[in-house]
């Protein structure tokens, strides 16, 4: 198992439900608030705490103290005055009709990539509708040039419109290949490699592309022939494509980089800069808030064997949804990413595999007199979770009218039953069949959890047919999920074989298949590639999902390749996991 998170809005207050009242379907409602205590530093096992495993998790890195000396500078209010003068400038930018639409494209990729067009959502879509107006022909796209080509196809499938890859035919000589001497534009080769990872399944033109940008940028890289800010932007594509990762990191990054070129829009940095340093400001006051719960929560110093990862699980959060206006989204998924995280590190380590199935059983039962019949460190993780579920229950039934607390508990229910089912696979020393594994691991890695936690936590009206949806686990909440934990394989597959946790996808197709360790990683990489495709036509297909969903669960999949981009990022975090964390969330950019 592996970072296993989900999202609920709660308070670390402790309270008692009572059962259901007849015709409730369900939902506890509290009608009393008192402290429940129990002892977590004993078992009322006999198992001896020698038999016990430990995976000796390194400490947290970031303490209370000092997530509360955080300063928050720029929340003052003339920053907010001067940000809304330099948006409005922006804004007079890209709806300005005289300019070029081609130049114009290049503004919006460029206000895109800064981490500002949230704020613009609208003038960004007129700008697209006119580039298509002014581009059609017989239902045929023209271009000028492999670079505009490939920055037109990218946007607009970005922002969901339907445009063919078609387009990029023009660019191949009669044999069916990509014009060597497409080669001689670094610039628009690494537009078309940003560009092919944005392909639907099947598209093979857009897979010939990876391909061929690829391989020439990896040369440009060793021949060293171009200037080096472009070279700079191919590394960095070529670490990981634009699509895949997630966006507020990807501002900070090019902020820095767009400061260094001699076109750089002055106006445009400026906006930028501080769009940056007031949305961290947010993140800080959010931070200090969640800092305080879970220190009140006192599950990091009573259960000494899991992991505390407050900071990393907020980070998580951010990944996901960064805008300003979604505060309660992070919290909420900040305080139950953390409870998951702990639950989990009694699934996977301390807990025996009777413990495992009393608690799954409590959870399924969802009755808070279960706890009876736990073990004591148990008992504090069930009335956590309890607690915090039935009271993100409870605010939705009270603000919305809608009963959520079904769908909350199915979702944590089967991700537990997952969690068991891995819990047995390790106790009986069992390497499952891939496809056995795979259907078992997109529910226990918790995309699912996390993602019916957010449909409610968006604010949006609640529909029947999402609801079913939710219910019937639809292919938006899925194939996050499969990315999500092909994604943690890849990063932590060694660390988690070396702490006796056998299963995964890379061991599980070795053993079926004879296959040795580099041919398995290639297998779940074309995977995870093929999943992406999915999840992309996902995206624009109709779907009873609204649009901020459907990109929150678009970002699951981004901060799944951040998180375990070069190792367990989550469960051991290294120097590269710390300097995100200081660059997305601690350190203001220098204005």
């Amino acid at each position: 198992m592996t970072l296993v998170t989900s999202m609920l809005l709660s308070s670390p207050v402790s309270f008692v439900t009572p059962q259901k009242p007849e015709g409730r379907n369900n939902l506890l409602l509290p009608t009393s608030i008192f402290p429940l205590r129990c002892n977590a530093t004993t078992t009322n096992t006999n198992i001896h705490v020698s038999e016990r495993k430990s995976a000796n998790y390194q400490p947290n890195l970031w303490n209370y103290d000092f997530l509360q000396s955080l300063k928050h500078d720029y929340a003052d209010i003339r920053y907010e005055c001067r940000a809304k003068k330099l948006l409005e400038e922006v804004r007079r930018m890209i709806k300005n009709e005289n300019a070029d639409i081609r130049v114009k494209l290049e503004l919006v990729d460029d206000v895109k990539r800064l981490g500002l067009s949230y704020h613009f959502e609208k003038e960004i879509g007129e700008t697209l509708d006119r580039y298509l107006s002014s581009e059609r022909f017989s239902g045929i796209i023209t271009h000028r040039s492999l670079h505009e080509t490939a920055l037109s196809f990218r946007l607009l499938r970005e922002y969901c419109y339907d445009v063919t890859a078609d387009i990029f035919e023009s660019f191949k000589d009669q044999k069916g290949h990509f014009k060597v001497s497409c080669n001689s534009e670094l610039k628009g080769i690494l537009s078309l490699y940003e560009a092919s990872f944005l392909a639907y399944e099947g598209e093979q033109i857009l897979d010939e592309a990876k391909a061929f940008t690829s391989f020439h940028l990896r040369s440009a890289l060793h021949e060293s022939r171009s200037n080096s800010m472009l070279l700079e932007q191919v590394n960095h594509g070529l670490e990981l494509p634009l699509h895949h990762r997630i966006q507020r990191l990807e501002a900070r990054w090019y902020i820095e980089s767009y400061a260094k070129r001699k076109d750089a829009n002055l106006l445009l940095l400026q906006a930028a800069k501080l769009d940056f340093n007031i949305v961290q400001s947010t993140l800080q006051n959010d931070l200090q808030e969640m800092s305080r719960w879970w220190k009140g929560m006192g599950l990091a110093s009573r259960l000494s064997f899991s992991r505390d990862r407050l900071m990393e699980c907020f980070f998580w959060t951010v990944g996901m949804v960064f805008e300003p206006q979604f505060s309660d989204l992070r919290k909420g998924l900040t305080k139950v990413t953390s409870l998951i995280t702990t639950i989990d590190d009694v699934y996977d380590v301390y807990g025996t595999f009777d413990e495992l199935q009393l608690f799954t059983a409590a959870v399924e039962s969802w009755d808070v007199k279960a706890v009876q019949v736990l073990p004591d460190y148990m008992k504090i993780c069930f009335l956590a979770l309890y607690n915090t579920v039935n009271e993100f229950a409870y605010d939705a039934l009270k603000e919305q009218g809608q009963d959520i607390l079904p769908y909350l508990t199915k979702a944590w229910s089967d991700m537990l039953k997952a969690f068991l089912k891995e819990a047995k696979w390790s106790r009986d020393k069992n390497v499952p069949k891939f496809d056995d594994y795979l259907n078992n691991a997109w529910v226990s890695v918790s995309g699912v959890v996390i993602l019916t936690h957010a449909y409610f936590l968006l604010n949006h009206s609640i529909t029947k047919e999402a609801l079913e949806s939710l219910d019937n686990y639809h292919a938006m909440l899925q194939r996050p999920s499969i990315i999500f934990r092909l994604c943690n394989d890849l990063g932590t597959s060694k660390a988690e074989l070396a702490n006796g946790e056998a299963a995964s996808s890379i061991v599980c197709y070795m053993r079926e298949r004879g296959a040795s360790e580099e041919s398995a990683y290639k297998h779940i990489r074309g995977l995870l590639n093929e999943t992406w495709k999915k999840m992309n036509k996902d995206r624009v297909s109709q779907s009873p999902f609204q649009k901020p969903f459907v990109e929150t669960a678009m970002n699951l999949g981004r901060i799944s390749q951040c998180t375990y981009q070069y190792g367990d990022g989550h469960g051991a975090p290294d120097s590269t996991t710390k300097n995100r964390i200081q660059s997305l969330i601690i350190e203001p950019i220098a204005i």
